[in-house]
């Protein structure tokens, strides 16, 4: 069943590129479709029924020099059973909502045959996704890393006759290079160290690992640490982490149905699977875990801050991806892996929503995508309004305080989060709740400016303005129905006691270990209400279910006896980010205009995104270029071209003219430079010999 899952995406894209021709577009379209939808009902029966036991399912022996083993295998477990269903059931619908989207795309150019080359480029999108989250070594994982980079370059720049889209290909290839540097080195240091790069061997050595020092840039290191970071600088470039996030918003060139693919519940989030995936090794590296946390909790609060100004409606959307991306990797950071990989799941439902909702909006708009130029629309298109509606909801966290997880999905997971940082970092706690309220505003003010208020913009457009036809709502309707229940079905497993949670991703499987760990936490709870040390958690090997939580590590544990002042605190925020959203845009709709003039330099800046990609135009960019220029002109053109390519024509000419002239063709000719040669060989050896 795993291997089906896996494969079939693969075929989707082989006939959908290159068997159409004998089989119709739309036929093989269809099929694509059909495949992604048997891979996404197997993904949930394989998740539904998974018992938390890790499974290895060996396909073909790949690569085997000197002591380097590696076969092509699927490691399926819980954590490979969440992604599956995340990247199955998003890509599945997203192909579905393409029939619709991309019928009436206005790029098409007559004569070109773009339809069955898009599907296929988006069932290899998948193909890579799915060898990546079910490898079993870093070497099979790192091919589908590249894989899911190729694809996104390839349906980045689908517009491929825009410049804008060629130029945000080129960048988000580039830029994840950058990250992919850092993994790379990461893979090659585990090897170094571990003489293995399967899973299960370099999980063995963590604790070795631990206590190594490595030599790397003329200083030496923790090895763990050092791994550790090289292996997140690969996330960062993935999952848009700050530093290397400036591709994300420029990827929105791509069409609207790749932004809720790659942007929204897979690619972006392959950052945060390596950090979970890679758990008993983050355990032992305390310093590269607190910059994970420190980066994501910055992540999530200057992408909210550039979110506040933006007017590209699909822009807005990717910020608030990059930012949801942080509270991410600050649950993982500190070691709540199973919250990360909550928040992961139910981002992906109403991120994905939000996505597949502008797209239906741009393409009821004539694909105008400027928020300035929209409003009044939700009479126009109503199922699309309230699919949006349900996914502010999600994503800004409306639910039951203090329950904790009567909600929408968002309200569950992000809470979660939050209150995990609490625990773990003061600083990531208050940047994050900041980040909340943020979220809030810019959400409501999407939704006010697109859906209330008068129409603005082109008069004809507004009064042709429809719904999108089924084929497109009713993708938007099956991710409305995680975005409400995803965070209180999955609550208990993910953020439950830590028993639960241990159960849920195969740790400590067997009765006794389970009694006699839920019995430590009951002690452990009445410990923490006065003041003295938790009990120890049920040992736990590296290697031993899904995740690896360490011996000291009882965050979730812990997270679930903060003060109700923090589990209100994302509500409040919440709150008083829609009060100012309405207070801007509905009840004083003058009010933005004035804020902007009186604000005029911190709105410029956040307008220009913190200026990462001037600062980053005139430190690399530029300079690369001047290089490059000075190499061209300089060195090729003054030094090549100049003296030794004319230093060449003049020898070269003088030398065959005379060796020409040794070429007589007289029988003497030769003789004689046969007895020149004979002498010349004796006297030589004569000298030699006399020495």
């Amino acid at each position: 069943m795993a291997t089906t899952i896996l494969l079939a995406p693969l075929v989707g894209a082989l006939i959908c590129g290159f068997g159409w021709r004998l089989i119709g577009e739309k036929a093989a379209m269809v099929v694509a479709t059909g495949l992604l939808f048997l891979a996404m009902i197997l993904s949930w029966i394989v998740f539904l029924g998974h018992d938390g036991t890790t499974q290895q399912i060996p396909l073909l022996t790949w690569i085997e020099s000197g002591s380097l083993a590696t076969d092509w295998a699927i490691r399926l477990d819980r954590l490979t059973a969440i992604m599956l269903i995340v990247v199955t059931t998003v890509s599945a619908l997203v192909h579905l909502y393409s029939f619709g989207y991309m019928d009436h795309d206005p790029q098409w150019q007559e004569g070109e045959v773009y339809k069955p080359r898009f599907f296929a480029y988006l069932s290899f999108f998948t193909f890579s996704m799915l060898a990546l989250v079910t490898s079993d070594n870093l070497l099979q994982m790192f091919f589908g890393w590249e894989g899911v980079g190729v694809a996104s370059y390839l349906l980045i720049g689908f517009y491929w006759r825009k410049s804008s889209a060629s130029g945000a290909a080129m960048k988000a290839f580039i830029v994840n290079r950058v990250g992919d540097f850092g993994f790379a080195l990461g893979i090659f240091g585990l090897f170094y160290l571990t003489d293995s790069i399967n899973f299960d061997d370099v999980f063995a050595a963590t604790p070795q690992l631990a206590e190594t020092t490595i030599r790397f840039l003329w200083t030496d290191w923790n090895a763990a640490n050092l791994l550790a970071f090289l292996l997140f600088v690969g996330a960062m470039g993935k999952s848009a982490q700050l530093g290397l996030h400036t591709w994300l918003p420029d990827a929105m060139e791509g069409p609207t149905p790749v932004s809720a693919l790659i942007h929204a519940a897979t690619m972006v989030t392959a950052g945060v699977f390596l950090v979970c995936r890679m758990s008993p090794l983050m355990e032992v590296a305390p310093a590269a875990m607190a910059f994970v946390v420190i980066l994501g909790a910055f992540t999530a609060f200057v992408a909210a801050t550039i979110g506040l100004v933006q007017n590209d409606i699909k822009r807005v959307i990717a910020y608030s991806t990059m930012s949801q991306l942080g509270y991410m990797f600050v649950a993982a950071g500190l070691g709540a892996y199973s919250v990360a990989m909550f928040h992961l799941l139910t981002h992906a439902f109403f991120k994905a929503m939000l996505f597949l909702g502008a797209g239906s909006v741009i393409h009821a708009m004539h694909h105008e995508q400027d928020m300035r130029n929209y409003g009044g629309l939700r009479k126009k298109i109503p199922y699309t309004f309230w699919a949006m509606m349900i996914g502010t909801l999600a994503i800004t966290g409306v639910g039951i305080p203090l329950t904790g997880w009567i909600g929408f999905a968002g309200f569950a997971s992000k809470d979660a989060v939050i209150e995990v940082a609490f625990v773990g970092s003061t600083a990531a706690f208050w940047l994050l709740v900041i980040a909340a309220m943020f979220t809030s505003f810019y959400s409501w003010r999407l939704m006010f400016l697109t859906f209330y208020g008068a129409p603005r913009g082109d008069k004809h457009t507004h009064e042709h303005a429809h719904e999108s036809p089924a084929v497109m709502t009713v993708p938007l309707g099956v991710l409305a129905v995680g975005s409400v229940f995803a965070g209180m079905v999955f609550y208990g497993p993910f953020f439950g006691s830590q028993g639960q949670v241990d159960r849920f991703f195969g740790i400590s499987d067997t009765a006794e270990a389970h009694a006699t760990y839920d019995a430590g936490l009951i002690g452990a709870a009445h410990a923490a209400t006065e003041g003295e040390e938790p009990h120890e958690r049920a040992p736990q090997t590296p290697g031993e279910g899904a995740i690896y939580i360490g011996p000291e590590n009882h965050v979730i544990h812990e997270a679930h006896l903060v003060p109700k002042w923090v589990k209100v605190s994302p509500f409040v925020a919440m709150v008083l980010g829609f009060f100012a959203a309405w207070m801007f845009y509905i009840r004083q709709p003058a009010l933005p205009r004035q804020w902007a003039e009186t604000l005029a330099p911190l709105h410029r800046f956040l307008l220009n995104k913190w200026y990462f990609d001037e600062i980053y135009d005139a430190v690399f960019v530029r300079p690369a270029k001047r290089l490059g220029s000075f190499l061209w002109k300089r060195g090729d053109g003054t030094v090549i071209d100049g003296s030794i390519n004319g230093l060449a024509m003049g020898i070269v000419p003088f030398a065959t003219k005379w060796l020409n002239k040794a070429q007589s063709g007289y029988i003497f000719t030769y003789a004689f430079a046969m007895v020149i040669g004979i002498v010349i060989l004796i006297t030589w050896t004569t000298i030699a010999s006399g020495n």
